[in-house]
């Protein structure tokens, strides 16, 4: 497994799908995920520090942990099927529950917890970056640091 840090969502184009951008920590590898609307705003507002006026559901499952004193020690992206994802978050009591890599990112941004990523993923659907094209992972930076969560919503029709 491998440690991932959470480089930010954006809208792919032309199809506008949202997708979070994962990089490796030790490598040159990043790995895109395509998610849902919800789960990208979801997503956004956790790096954004946004904190809602009653909590979202990923916002409640952190409060339910904190409660219960269970906490989350680490959300592993475990495969990928047919361009489906598949993550699993572990907990101290040893419990381990399947859960949609969206979910489990949104979830482990607001508690702290680290991402890993099963060597296999990465093999099979990361994108290595050579340093000769970090410009291009800058400029995409520079978009998630301009990024709203209300870029994500669906236009409403009129």
């Amino acid at each position: 497994m491998r440690e991932v840090d959470v480089m930010g969502v954006r809208v792919e184009m032309p199809s506008n799908q949202p997708i979070v951008l994962l990089r490796e920590i030790t490598g040159e590898r990043y790995l895109p995920i395509w998610i849902g609307a919800v789960e990208a705003t979801a997503i956004a507002f956790a790096q954004q520090g946004v904190i809602p006026p009653r909590p979202l559901t990923h916002d409640l499952l952190k409060d339910v942990l904190e409660a219960t004193g269970n906490e989350l020690t680490e959300v592993r992206i475990t495969d990928v099927k047919d361009g489906v994802f598949y993550a699993t978050l572990v907990f101290e009591s040893g419990a381990e529950v399947s859960a949609r890599p969206s979910d489990s990112i949104a979830l482990a941004l607001r508690t702290g917890t680290k991402i890993l990523c099963a060597e296999s993923v990465l093999d099979e659907a990361g994108l290595a970056v050579p340093v000769e094209q970090e410009d291009e992972v800058e400029k995409f930076r520079e978009f998630l640091d301009q990024v709203t969560p209300e870029d994500f919503e669906a236009p409403t029709e009129q």
